[in-house]
């Protein structure tokens, strides 16, 4: 609340160990969010601020709850989380807790309303009308700049190492670090994750020099190499503001002004203007709109741990009980997939270097770039029918920017295909391919992409799989007769490779060679 003055206000904040611990959440998102809030009480305290920070086992709902008892009703502004709205409801009512708008946001929800097409939420559209509307990116004869809305298809290249990828900033132990480190190691000690807290900004200060070293270091080169992945760099030319942003620790609206400002090949300005004018604000609203996909499907009971007992061999024991109202979210299975995340997402080698090496970055820094998500673990998911909650689950524990306003439309219904066309126009699979052209995960590994390696037969066998859902997709007319054009021998091989792989990986086994069959 910008307009709020220390004379008058003073500022609660809640940690609560149910919350934290709610899910198995990976130390790294602990970390950086007890960092975030801390590092802010310090700061609203040098504002003159008096901060009460309420710390207990106890759920967010009853320790603010029981605090308004005695000192009388409290302020918030909206929440992005439908999760933290349905907790925070019995307050509302009450009287207790009085919501104000938000301004961490661009757009609004009548940038929204005209962006539905039948049963379907359109992103371009969305991202046409705001641009319209605001000049964002238009010339003076309302025109956007560069002869088109979107350069998509120009920020699809591979990266052969050049020019040279930076190595993002590192942020000096200090105090509050050592705090946080001592107590994630003694009281969230079962969390999963390696503990790097030199990786995470904290104050402003350090907030403000990552985004520095982005600007430079980052975004010259975004767009043309938004789409690919490496080993030698896993963020490449990603500027790892995410984090920041969806804890609005960052505002989204001082990273859009600074880009405008910068002096910028358009793919690249373009490109990473569209992430989060159109992508980012966009999946917010048709989370509100649809209630986290629930107006469509039914819900989980409780909060999922993401295939982490399957891989422990324990169950996950949060520090209490979620509180009233607080679900597992929307179980949408369009395709019919039910199939549990394998341990493979757990650190359990699969055989497939992608894979492996996507889910040992994940687990070391609690991050990857949005294509690593997409087409080597939502890919691989989708191709083995796996479940879109659980692996949606998993995706919140596993990575620091993970909310359940972008994580589920992400998952449930981008990466996965979950939720149906919802909001995409198709499922986003590939075969081995699209992974060796857009990687060099593919050298080195056991399998070989024009030969045994196993995806593409995945491919192939989940078009056969799901065609009666498919059919009607004309994006998908070509595959498909592509499809209907393999010899029965390896539509048969197909299937066959796909409940192996399935099978081998639910039991936490990696895939070698000599049980697939070459593609022939």
């Amino acid at each position: 609340m910008r307009d709020a003055d220390p004379a008058s206000h003073g500022v609660v904040l809640v940690e609560s160990r149910e919350w934290l611990s709610r899910r198995p959440y990976h130390r790294m998102r602990v970390a950086a969010i007890l960092l975030a809030q801390r590092s802010f009480a310090a700061e609203c305290v040098r504002e003159g601020f008096e901060v009460r920070t309420l710390q207990g086992e106890a759920a967010m709902v009853d320790l603010l709850g029981d605090f308004s008892a005695k000192h009388g009703s409290l302020s918030a502004t909206e929440w992005a989380e439908r999760d933290m709205r349905a907790e925070f409801a019995p307050l509302v009512a009450a009287g207790s807790l009085h919501v104000r708008p938000h301004d961490g946001w661009l757009t609004h929800r009548e940038d929204f309303a005209g962006c539905r097409r039948g049963k379907q939420w359109s992103m371009d559209s969305f991202y046409r009308a705001y641009r319209t509307r605001t000049g964002l990116l238009m010339d003076k004869a309302g025109e956007p700049l560069g002869g088109r809305l979107s350069f998509d298809t120009e920020n699809r290249k591979s990266w052969s190492g050049k020019p040279s990828a930076p190595e993002p900033p590192r942020f000096k132990m200090t105090p509050l670090r050592s705090e946080v480190q001592q107590e994630i190691e003694s009281r969230y000690a079962a969390h999963p994750g390696e503990l790097d807290l030199a990786a995470i900004p904290a104050t402003l200060a350090e907030c403000e020099s990552l985004w520095t070293w982005a600007k430079k270091a980052c975004l010259p080169h975004f767009g043309p190499y938004e789409d690919a992945m490496s080993l030698s760099s896993r963020g490449l030319f990603h500027t790892r503001m995410s984090p920041l942003m969806n804890l609005q620790r960052y505002q989204a609206r001082q990273v859009v002004k600074d880009v405008l400002a910068m002096d910028l090949p358009i793919e690249s300005k373009e490109g990473f203007i569209r992430q989060i004018v159109g992508w980012r604000e966009f999946v917010r609203w048709v989370h509100l709109e649809t209630d986290g996909f629930r107006d469509a499907w039914s819900s989980a009971t409780s909060p999922g741990d993401g295939g982490y007992a399957r891989w422990s061999g324990r169950p996950w024991k949060p520090a209490g009980p979620a509180p009233a109202g607080v679900d597992g979210g929307a179980q949408p299975r369009a395709l019919g997939s039910i199939a549990p995340v394998p341990p493979a997402f757990w650190g359990a080698p699969s055989g497939l270097r992608c894979l492996d090496e996507v889910v040992a970055s994940v687990w070391r820094e609690g991050w990857s770039h949005h294509i690593t998500r997409l087409m080597v673990l939502g890919n691989l998911a989708t191709l083995l029918d796996i479940d879109a909650r659980d692996l949606a689950d998993w995706f919140w524990i596993a990575y620091m920017d993970a909310w359940d306003w972008v994580v589920e439309p992400n998952v449930l219904a981008m990466a996965t295909y979950g939720a149906g066309g919802v909001m995409t126009t198709k499922p986003y699979v590939a075969g081995a391919a699209y992974i060796d052209r857009m990687s060099d995960y593919c050298s080195g590994c056991a399998f070989k992409p024009g030969g045994d390696c196993p995806v593409t037969p995945l491919y192939w066998a989940f078009l056969e799989r799901h065609e009666p859902s498919l059919k009607s997709n004309p994006r998908l007319k070509l595959p498909l007769a592509s499809m209907r054009k393999r010899p029965e021998a390896r539509r048969t091989r197909d299937q066959a490779t796909f409940v192996h792989v399935r099978e081998v990986l639910a039991h936490g086994k990696p895939i070698v060679p000599a049980d697939v069959l070459p593609l022939g």
